[in-house]
């Protein structure tokens, strides 16, 4: 039985009214009446239901997907600007214990190498980002309970926040590791960390068991409630995503919607952010065995529809995309991107990118310094701001920030001084060049006249040395 209230797997991600909504989306893609009211309803910013937003997927009359794909623009603009939050991935070991089919980290792989950063190397890595101009990280490791225990990401994060390397800080450390405890949640809120990510990788649970076939990784339940555990371990923000590739999309659409109205109903507060992770190439892995890939053109319609039917919740992009890609969805509704992101253990501190351990193909191989020139060029802010969570706006504090549009008069700004930061510490002379001038013409656009005076000002002080404002 279909509940969102519930707290059972089974019940909240019911693959009963997964399949009544495809059905019901299928019957009604075109039906212009019905498409029309869900559009207008979208039009309200106050999102969709999976249902609603099932029927908008499977629309095929043209006219209506050109009005979904502008509404989306729209949302994405009312509610993040044109600020584009820039983060980096940081493997820390790719020991693990689960019998994933569509991971190189698969424990049977035996000729991937298998590494585990010491706390040097750690160290090491984290000056290489920031050296690059990175202050943000997402710590990703294998599932091994001997190699990868809690207390050692506890330890890795401890040393990552207390490098202080030239003008280099890494102030917000994200976390993305495999299923685990209420307690060992409570211990990561207290480390200080950011947002708790986890994907899904499938909502169909036939699938989800013959694609975990062996390792703790197999027990769907426990990991597809594993948002409600770190909830009350206390962690405010977590992140959602299905790896999609896997199964066919319009059921993980559904599925990952449900999943966003699960947690707004237990908790009062949807997902912080959402990602939406292709399948790709990778050592062992070949994505062409999987058969449910998707095109392009439904890829950037998936990212819209989750645009307007969660307004509120950033959107997260790899450079598992191409350039071509992240350029088109980042207009539909992405808000975060990473940059020259290494996906293998300890590929920072390499010259030459190594393949013999990434996790998957890097698609996008530009260094940081391109990606955020490449943006201005575009006209979007990249921002390296970490104030909300600094300051406590987390969870629903955030969510009714973002609902009232007064993030504008903190996010702006603060996405200005931080890349003002960047321009300064980092950036090659052409990257500032363009830079400054997108500041000069962004000032402008800050809505309140006395946070504008404060971040002109702070501007300036930045220019001579000192860092780290933040409203």
């Amino acid at each position: 039985m279909y509940d969102p209230k519930s707290l059972k797997a089974e019940e909240f991600i019911s693959d009963e009214e997964i399949l009544e909504t495809l059905a019901y989306a299928e019957k009604n893609k075109d039906n212009a009446e019905l498409i029309d009211s869900i559009i207008a309803k979208a039009e309200l910013r106050k999102g969709l239901s999976h249902r609603e937003a099932a029927v908008l997927l499977d629309c095929t009359l043209e006219d209506r997907n050109e009005r979904i794909f502008k509404l989306a623009e729209q949302i994405k603009k009312d509610f993040y600007g044109n600020r584009i939050v820039m983060f980096a991935p940081l493997y820390l070991s790719n020991y693990c214990v689960n019998g994933c089919v569509y991971c190189p980290y698969h424990m049977k792989n035996k000729h991937i190498a298998r590494k585990k950063l010491t706390q040097e190397e750690v160290r090491n890595e984290v000056i290489a980002l920031q050296d690059m101009g990175h202050k943000r990280l997402a710590i990703e490791a294998g599932e091994d309970p001997v190699n990868n225990p809690i207390e050692y990401i506890l330890e890795c994060i401890d040393t990552i926040y207390s490098i202080k390397h030239k003008n280099g800080a890494i102030r917000r450390v994200n976390v993305n590791i495999a299923a685990t405890t209420v307690e060992n949640y409570r211990k990561l809120k207290e480390a200080g960390i950011g947002t708790y990510i986890l994907f899904q990788e499938t909502y169909h649970k036939e699938s989800y068991l013959k694609l975990h076939p062996t390792g703790p990784k197999h027990d769907y339940a426990y990991h597809t409630e594993a948002m409600d555990r770190a909830m009350d371990g206390g962690i405010d923000d977590v992140g959602l995503g299905v790896l999609f590739g896997l199964e066919l999309y319009r059921y993980e659409f559904a599925g990952l919607l449900m999943h966003a109205e699960h947690l707004e109903a237990v908790h009062g507060v949807g997902p912080h952010t959402i990602s939406v992770p292709r399948l790709k190439k990778a050592d062992d892995i070949d994505p062409t065995q999987f058969d449910n890939g998707i095109s392009d053109e439904i890829f950037a319609k998936i990212c819209a529809l989750i645009r307007i039917s969660v307004p509120y919740t950033g959107m997260i992009i790899s450079t598992r995309e191409s350039q071509a890609v992240r350029e088109k969805v980042i207009r539909l509704g992405v808000s975060q991107i990473s940059g020259a992101s290494r996906t293998s253990v300890g590929g920072y501190t390499e010259k030459e990118r190594p393949h013999d351990s990434e996790q998957f193909d890097v698609s996008d191989q530009r260094t940081l310094d391109e990606v955020v020139k490449w943006l201005m060029e575009l006209g979007y802010i990249p921002s390296f701001c970490t104030a909300c969570y600094r300051e406590g706006r987390t969870g629903d504090r955030f969510m009714s920030l973002c609902k009232s549009g007064q993030i504008q008069n903190c996010c702006h700004p603060n996405a200005l001084m931080t890349l003002k930061e960047y321009l300064m510490d980092y950036a090659t002379p052409g990257t500032r060049e363009v830079g400054e001038k997108l500041i000069l013409d962004e000032i402008k656009n800050v809505p309140n006249e006395k946070v504008r005076g404060i971040v002109i000002d702070n501007l300036a002080k930045i220019e001579n040395g000192t860092r780290d404002f933040r409203f």
